[in-house]
């Protein structure tokens, strides 16, 4: 009986002692880090499918800038190839190549849309002005889902340094998170440069 009462003090005793040391908040916080880090990738896989008809789109103007229109199928090219799962967010070095590319391919369509405007067929094109509304609001989307995560893993990477949370991190390897860096949000968050003025009416 008194053994019972020992081991049931100890257990109140730990899980007093992990609460406070914020355990469960390290719990709750990577969970909330892995599910926007979730939505960030599903932003960019719809960039990405749509590129493709973009590209498709493009080619079938004549005398189309080749160089520019290369540029966007490397460059999307290498953002898919890099394997985007969950556990790229706990390894810095794979996060900062992952990061690179997908400004890459921003810094490729926004020079691919300024291009587009000197042909006035393509302006004109309803197809490609549908892919472009496409293009801006996931565009849009991706800022949205950057910034959710920016903000989660800052709330992470606080408790995690902060003591004596950071006691608690170091025992059950709770390490800081990688997030975007400043330089490359000053890049990446800006959306291609697009024109939605319609064509004149003939």
């Amino acid at each position: 009986m008194l053994r019972r009462l020992w081991l049931a003090t100890l257990a109140l005793t730990v899980t007093l002692a992990l609460s406070g040391c914020g355990y469960n908040q390290f719990q709750k916080l990577d969970e909330e880090v892995k599910a926007s880090w979730s939505e960030v990738l599903n932003q960019y896989q719809r960039r990405a499918d749509l590129i493709p008809n973009i590209v498709a789109t493009v080619k079938g103007e004549a005398n189309f800038e080749q160089e520019t229109l290369t540029q966007v199928i490397e460059a999307r090219s290498k953002a898919t190839s890099i394997q985007a799962t969950p556990e790229l967010i706990n390894d810095p070095a794979a996060f900062q190549k992952f990061q690179a590319a997908q400004g890459a391919l921003t810094s490729a369509l926004s020079r691919l849309m300024v291009v587009v405007e000197q042909y006035p067929n393509l302006k004109a094109n309803q197809g490609f002005q549908d892919l472009r509304v496409q293009l801006e609001g996931t565009e849009n989307r991706v800022t949205v889902a950057r910034n959710r995560y920016i903000k989660t893993v800052a709330d992470y990477n606080v408790l995690a340094r902060s003591f004596p949370n950071n006691l608690t991190a170091m025992v059950f390897g709770y390490q800081v998170k990688p997030t975007f860096t400043v330089q490359n949000e000053a890049e990446i968050s800006k959306p291609p440069s697009v024109n939605f003025d319609k064509p004149a009416a003939k």
